[in-house]
């Protein structure tokens, strides 16, 4: 008898109607794992780009772990050995050049990605109450991103990264005691290095991991924040929109969110292709030649008149402003109309950033000879 006889004869005994594979296998999943708890509500605007930036960033970490697991298999961690196995990832193991090359050129676009996905929170006003909390954590994790850019540089153990390390070491000096742990002598047993290294692939992702579980979870607690005419206009109770307003599904916020991601894979292997990072020469602790990461730049401006202090200071004025934000702007607005001055001061920091980096950038790398601090073997 054919399904449709049976349905008419026995209506109870007739087969569901057949769902696709995937979808049958996403509710298997989902009924042993409890996946869909994980989902928030998601509004129609929050699949554009603009809204997407930091799963976008997510899921280039995720690749940067990935790509880090396969390079750390070849890279030794000792002073004495470690230039020689970036030179060995580079030009003999399987794969090495390829997937050097996209994690390099991939600390930077996620570096990019994290700082306009922080301007568009800023542009928005999606800090606001009550999402106070969820700023300070973004702020925390840009603050990570840095460290793990910082410290991956290090690793090289080229003539950049022996003057990134003599800058850290400096900085830590001002610091008192409370930066006896970034100086070779709070482990004299073990290279700084090897403990950099082992700050790259334990410590900070650790941290990346505990933050970014915050910040799903405060993103689960209060939802996407509505646009911010939504809100001025009454529809949106504190930055929330209400279900009936809500456009899309949580499955394509995810999809969208995995595209894009993979474009920046494709975008990071077309740079690793065209452009291979370069290993720089190996070490002279006599000299300083060299411009940090582009990152780093508006924050190496200020070394020429203030020394290293003027890089710490710097530093620490830029993170403790991004964290007072969401306490100092309280007004219940959200529209750029309606915060010209906020957006005027963060467009001025933004040019004056740039504005540095650019002339760290076109100026001639100055050649400072000094007499080394101390021995590359003890570092």
């Amino acid at each position: 008898m054919s399904n449709e006889l049976l349905a008419i004869a026995h209506p109870q005994a007739a087969p569901a109607p057949s769902a696709p594979t995937g979808e049958r296998f996403r509710r298997w999943l989902d009924e042993r794992l409890g996946i869909s708890a994980l989902s928030y509500p998601v509004p129609a605007h929050a699949n554009s780009l603009w809204y997407t930036l930091g799963g976008v960033t997510f899921v280039g970490f995720v690749i940067l772990i990935l790509t880090g697991i396969y390079l750390a298999q070849f890279y030794h961690p000792h002073p004495a050995e470690a230039r020689d196995s970036v030179l060995y990832i580079q030009d003999a193991a399987p794969l090495g050049d390829v997937m050097r090359g996209i994690h390099v050129w991939l600390a930077s676009l996620v570096t990019i990605t994290a700082s306009l996905h922080l301007l568009r929170v800023f542009a928005t006003a999606s800090y606001k109450r009550p999402r106070e909390l969820n700023w300070l954590v973004g702020v925390a994790l840009l603050a990570v991103t840095l460290g793990f850019v910082f410290t991956g540089s290090v690793l090289r153990w080229d003539q950049e990264a022996w003057e990134a390390l003599q800058h850290n070491t400096e900085a830590a000096a001002l610091l008192g005691n409370l930066g006896t742990w970034f100086t070779p002598e709070f482990a004299e047993n073990v290279p700084i290095l090897t403990r950099l290294y082992l700050t790259h692939i334990s410590l900070l992702p650790v941290l990346l991991i505990v933050l970014f579980g915050l910040h799903f979870g405060l993103i689960k607690k209060h939802g996407i924040s509505a646009l911010p005419a939504q809100a001025d206009a009454g529809e949106a109770p504190g930055g929330i929109l209400p279900k009936e307003k809500l456009g899309a599904s949580y499955a394509e916020h995810l999809r969208k969110m995995a595209g894009y991601g993979l474009i920046l894979l494709g975008v990071a292997g077309v740079l690793t292709v065209l452009l291979p990072p370069a290993i720089g020469e190996a070490a002279n602790p006599s000299m300083e030649i060299t411009k940090p990461a582009w990152m780093f730049f508006w924050l190496y401006a200020f070394e020429g008149p203030f020394g290293v202090r003027g890089i710490l200071y710097a530093g620490a004025i830029f993170f403790a402003l991004l964290a007072l934000v969401p306490f100092v702007d309280r007004s219940p607005w959200r529209s750029p109309a309606r915060r010209r001055i906020a957006l005027a001061v963060a467009a001025a920091v933004v040019l004056a950033m740039i504005g540095l980096s650019l002339y760290v950038w076109l100026s001639p790398t100055e050649e400072h000879l000094e007499e080394a601090r101390r021995l590359l073997f003890r570092l």
